[in-house]
């Protein structure tokens, strides 16, 4: 398993920019394929974005293409995730997800997952 503890939300207003990290402890982080998932109040998490071991290879969702960039630095087994644009929907908990996978743009094979952090966009 593979420890992983986010941080760097709060509170911004629509339009703003916040940046999420994930730093990352234990297994092998460049070997894993990372991403980060995001619920909303009354549902499921969702996939937002996921990279590559070597941070070559990205996925986002559709909705925050072009808004938010996944990036990481496996010198400091950390991940980031770049928030620009933000939307009222948004408004979320953010998680940080490890895979044994390279790279997946589902990560159904876990082997870690963070506490989470909140990201509130008001209007």
């Amino acid at each position: 398993q593979v420890q992983l503890v986010e941080s760097g939300g709060g509170l911004v207003q629509a339009g703003g920019s916040l940046t999420l990290s994930c730093a990352a402890s234990g297994g092998s982080f460049s070997s894993y394929g990372m991403g980060w998932f995001r619920q909303a109040p009354g549902k499921e998490p969702t996939l937002v974005a996921s990279i590559s071991g070597d941070g070559g290879t990205t996925y986002y969702t559709d909705s925050v293409k072009g808004r938010f960039t996944i990036s990481r630095d496996n010198a400091k087994n950390t991940v980031y995730l770049q928030m620009n644009s933000l939307k009222r929907e948004d408004t979320a908990v953010y998680y940080c997800a490890a895979d044994r996978y390279y790279f997946t743009t589902s990560m159904t094979r876990r082997v870690g997952w963070g506490q989470g952090t909140q990201v509130a966009v008001s209007s």
